[in-house]
């Protein structure tokens, strides 16, 4: 055979050749494959080359649990020590058969008569006088109802005339919001079921039962309350506490001020 002639391989040696050639393809798929799992996992390319790597790559690493958030925490807008509840002068005291006025005779210094239609002449202490006469004017001109005044201020001495010994129905003298000067008993100017039950049902027991809020005044004896305020139902029976607390009240549900300002119930005399 001459120099310039080239030999063919042998099949043996391609064949040896094919071998070498598919061993080296699979060696690079399986590197290939390899690294792949490594990133989706997260694992280190580098540890996934070894044995033990390829396998911590399959396992995916576990994450810790974010932490909760925590509920913000409720913060009291209203404040509730603002006034006083035992200062006879103080708009939001509280009256009732456990705590009686200090002192019993207690007569406000700011009374001024009240320029509304009235059974007998009414009297109430200055603010809440401005409050009622705005809110009979309200009434009458937002739904064409004339209100009157059956009863407002009363002294102890007066009172000690009104009183006739049923205790769910009058107070005792020293004892009784009227005393405040901040208290009123409204009716109808019609007279329509004044200082009766019926009152309720009323146009106009209706209205101030939706509407008083918005004045400062409050229904001081709601008719599921009797074990709490002690007397008996008076959807006539209105008590100014000013427009903040009545406004509170209204919104967060409270209907009586023991309720809200946490006080005991006083349903008898001790």
């Amino acid at each position: 055979m001459s120099g310039s002639e080239r030999r063919e391989p042998s099949d043996d040696v391609r064949h040896r050749r094919r071998m070498v050639i598919a061993l080296s393809l699979s060696l690079v798929l399986i590197a290939i494959a390899v690294l792949v799992v490594g990133y989706v996992s997260g694992a280190d390319p580098a540890v996934a080359g070894s044995s033990d790597g390829a396998a911590d790559a399959a396992t995916e690493t576990p994450r810790p649990a974010p932490e909760a958030i925590p509920a913000p925490a409720t913060v009291e807008s209203f404040d509730k020590a603002a006034r006083s509840l035992d200062d006879p002068t103080s708009i939001w005291v509280v009256v009732n058969k456990l705590r009686p006025l200090n002192p019993q005779d207690y007569e406000p210094d700011d009374l001024v008569s009240v320029p509304v239609e009235h059974t007998w002449e009414p009297e109430l202490r200055q603010e809440a006088s401005d409050a009622v006469v705005a809110m009979f004017d309200a009434a009458l001109a937002e739904a064409g109802l004339e209100l009157a005044s059956n009863s407002a201020y009363r002294s102890y001495s007066a009172q000690e005339e009104v009183y006739d010994g049923d205790d769910l129905t009058t107070a005792r003298p020293g004892f009784s919001e009227h005393q405040t000067g901040l208290t009123m008993d409204i009716g109808a100017a019609s007279g329509d079921c004044s200082l009766a039950e019926c009152f309720a049902d009323t146009p106009e027991g209706a209205w101030l039962r939706d509407n008083a809020w918005r004045f400062g005044f409050i229904m001081r004896y709601p008719a599921d309350k009797t074990d709490v305020t002690g007397y008996s139902f008076e959807p006539w029976h209105y008590r100014y506490v000013g427009t903040d607390l009545a406004t509170e009240m209204h919104d967060t549900g409270f209907t009586t001020l023991e309720e809200f300002f946490g006080l005991p119930a006083a349903p008898d005399y001790e």
